[in-house]
């Protein structure tokens, strides 16, 4: 699917062109839509959870995929196969290709994916699809839809500032575009001006408002025990690790009750305790053991998820029996050195690596960025199994630690080297963002 791989432009009239010539599948499905900086897929992955043990047929489509392109493609808790996908894409890109000829109508490579997805969706007959923005809200791809049934905004932070404004409020004016009409709005915890803009877009279009922070409690962190006006959770094993994982939690849980009350869903208990006690969402915080060292992976890619993962790492004592090593690869245009400076409170030695993607940050800039902020050492490597390699055996010497961060992608690639990811793979594909 060789398309234009990113990029924001005004208006959703390419998509709605697809889209009518596909019958408008999206008109058919129920959605409970996501925008936000960090934590909205993971709040999509928890939604999805509970909505199954509650009994729904649930679709999942999220960006960007780790590893496969298949991952962003969910149903009913796996995700799609190369023979379910390959008819619906072949559709797809028959529309496509031909409105690209007969009227110079050009697709991105994200506006083609998110059309199979409701194509997919709606041939799978599903009850609800949690649905994930790609970049802000107002004007991404996925909101052509208009059968909402609760839109989420999860936390705020300064990312794609290029595309989406310089402040929080600017950027939630943007993730806010996906309020629907009478639709409820959850707001994730935030910046108090971000929070506003929502609040303030939820009232322009008289939505019910639901902030999680007011209307979810946490009682315990470990086990995780929440409790609502309507509901008081036993304590559960959260599967996901790090504790900026349990706003997300409880923004989900708020999601839950907003589609009980709002659109009758049958959510009991039960199933909220199972969905919370089962969920996966791979390379956020997630542990793995490799000769002997122990691995936190995060995707961690801006100032706002350092932050979430610095303290997450502390809050399980990461550091305190042995120093901290750090592998990381970056996109240039993200805002590296202050991710590196906050990383820096807790990591000490850095490796320094490219990723597979065009907008690699050499790991040269990398490592030269790693000693400006504050690390003991730092050192450019070819690749990341070299890096891995010299960083796992570094800790092995010193009874280290280690963490991987900075992309995604990055992620992705390291999970499957250290034999860890969750769902099989093939050879990854090229990812969004990778090639033209």
């Amino acid at each position: 699917m060789d398309r234009r791989r990113f990029g924001m432009r005004p208006g959703l009239d390419v998509m709605r062109a697809v889209l009518k010539e596909l019958g408008d599948p999206q008109n058919s499905l129920r959605f409970v839509h996501v925008a936000g900086t960090n934590g909205k897929g993971a709040t999509c992955a928890i939604i999805d959870e509970v909505l199954r043990a509650a009994g729904y047929r649930v679709g999942r489509y999220t960006s960007p995929h780790l590893v496969t392109v298949n991952e962003r493609f969910f149903l009913n808790g796996e995700a799609a196969s190369d023979e379910a996908l390959e008819p619906v894409v072949v559709r797809v890109m028959d529309v496509v290709e031909r409105l690209e000829r007969e009227r110079g109508i050009e697709t991105t490579f994200f506006e083609a994916l998110t059309a199979v997805a409701f194509a997919f969706y709606a041939e799978a007959g599903v009850d609800v699809v949690v649905l994930e923005t790609g970049l802000g809200g107002r004007y991404d791809a996925t909101n052509v839809v208009a059968t909402t049934l609760v839109s989420v905004i999860t936390r705020i932070g300064l990312d794609h500032c290029d595309w989406l404004g310089t402040t929080h409020a600017m950027i939630a004016e943007e993730k806010a575009g996906i309020v629907k009409e009478g639709r409820p709005v959850v707001c994730g915890a935030m910046p108090v001006a971000a929070r506003d803009v929502v609040a303030r877009a939820a009232s322009l279009n008289g939505c019910p408002f639901i902030s999680a922070d007011d209307h979810v409690s946490l009682v315990r962190m470990d086990p995780l025990t929440l409790t609502t006006a309507t509901r008081k959770l036993p304590p559960v094993r959260f599967a996901l690790q790090g504790a900026y994982q349990v706003e997300n939690a409880m923004t989900s849980l708020a999601a839950i009750d907003a589609l009980v009350r709002y659109a009758g869903l049958d959510i009991p208990d039960h199933a909220v305790v199972k969905g919370l006690s089962r969920v996966t969402w791979p390379g956020r915080c997630q542990r793995v053991d490799a000769d002997g060292v122990t691995i936190y992976l995060d995707g961690a890619h801006n100032p706002d998820g350092a932050v979430a993962l610095r303290d997450s790492l502390r809050h399980m004592g990461l550091g305190t029996h042995g120093p901290v090593g750090m592998v990381a690869g970056f996109c240039g245009d993200k805002d590296v050195l202050a991710h590196l400076r906050i990383m820096s409170a807790i990591a000490t030695h850095g490796w320094a690596t490219p990723i597979r993607n065009a907008r690699s940050l050499d790991p040269e800039s990398v490592a030269e960025r790693m000693h400006l902020s504050g690390f003991t050492a730092a050192h450019a490597c070819r690749n990341l199994p070299e890096a891995l390699a010299r960083a796992v055996a570094w800790a092995q010497s010193c009874g280290g630690s280690l963490v991987v961060c900075g992309s995604l992608f990055l992620v992705g690639e390291a999970l499957v080297e250290l034999g860890a990811f969750p769902w099989n793979v093939r050879e990854p594909d090229a990812n969004e963002l990778t090639v033209r």
